[in-house]
């Protein structure tokens, strides 16, 4: 597995990481066997780098990787706060930031915490520079190594990245989401920020797996968020309407058979499509299983993609999302 060098962190992190809501909750149940499999699995491919939030689950997700830790070296983990309180500039102050790196902490069972992100915090917040000086506190306290901020638009994006201790910004980009390569992706390669690629396959829409029938259970976001009614609509199938979004996946998954490496699967292209980009640092699929595990950090071995399927993506995007989300986000 490829390592990646992080510049304003000092921190190398796998070009393909592990997003592990999924073993906290809104994704269906995982049982505690289930997730660590998936924890191992990713561990033995290469993976090097597990990317969670004190909200999957409750803390569930941080207390699994925590009981991981406890036998395994040479993992970084990226948490995120913020989500625990009502989504207003107020409620992002150094004493709540504190309450939320200890409980963190107690959770993955550490002294200090590699990378704090905040979760999609307001604007007015990442504009703020009272977050940045809490923030530096925690890090002068020994609390937090390096923090970071995940965001959910690219003016989000580019006003953390202005911020000199921001070590990294997450942020959704896949096959259906372009917008970040316009201006994100160069202004952090410029700056030595990391970019951790969240959302690759389009809530496992870009997988090709799902068709107009397909149904989730009650407590998987894909079933009740589709409207945006718990948390941005963009984090449930990047924004893009169901139906639109599986006849583009069938395109891609034309695309993939016809240009693709040999034997790769369409989510594998989609993972792959996100990892050459220039500029991300690592992307984060999750996995309900060690071979969707395996087959996620295969993902980030295969070949150059080639042109004809680049431009495909593009014409795809164009002419069925560029209309309806390009400027949204």
């Amino acid at each position: 597995m490829e390592q990646r060098m992080i510049s304003r962190w000092g921190r190398e992190v796998s070009a393909v990481g592990l997003g592990t809501w999924q073993l906290g909750a809104d994704w269906g149940d995982v049982s505690e066997a289930e997730a660590t499999a998936v924890l191992e699995a990713s561990v033995e491919s290469g993976v090097t780098f597990f990317d969670t939030a004190d909200v999957y689950g409750d803390g569930r997700s941080e207390q699994l990787i925590g009981e991981f830790l406890r036998s395994h070296d040479g993992i970084t983990v990226a948490t995120k706060m913020g989500r625990r309180a009502e989504q207003v500039p107020e409620s992002y102050t150094l004493a709540r930031f504190r309450e939320w790196t200890d409980r963190s902490r107690r959770n993955l069972g550490v002294d200090t915490l590699d990378l704090v992100q905040l979760h999609c915090p307001p604007t007015a917040t990442i504009d703020d520079d009272a977050t940045y000086d809490a923030l530096d506190t925690l890090v002068a306290d020994g609390v937090i190594a390096a923090y970071g901020v995940s965001v959910e638009t690219a003016a989000q994006a580019l006003s953390a990245i202005a911020r000199p201790g921001v070590a990294t910004v997450q942020i959704i980009l896949n096959a259906f989401r372009l917008k970040p390569l316009d201006a994100v992706l160069p202004a952090a390669a410029d700056a030595g920020v990391g970019i951790i690629a969240r959302v690759p396959l389009a809530s496992g829409l870009l997988s090709g797996r799902y068709d107009e029938h397909t149904t989730f259970a009650a407590d998987d976001h894909r079933a009740y968020n589709r409207d945006g009614s718990a948390f941005d609509v963009g984090e449930t199938f990047s924004g893009v309407d169901y139906a639109a979004g599986v006849a583009a996946a069938r395109e891609f998954s034309r695309l993939v058979a016809d240009h693709g490496p040999p034997g790769a699967t369409p989510a594998q292209v989609a993972l792959a499509w996100v990892v050459q980009q220039a500029g991300v640092s690592t992307v984060i699929p999750g996995a309900r299983n060690p071979g969707q595990a395996r087959a996620n950090a295969a993902a980030g071995a295969l070949p150059t993609l080639a042109p004809e399927l680049v431009d495909g993506v593009r014409r795809i995007y164009d002419a069925s999302f560029r209309a309806a989300i390009h400027d949204r986000w």
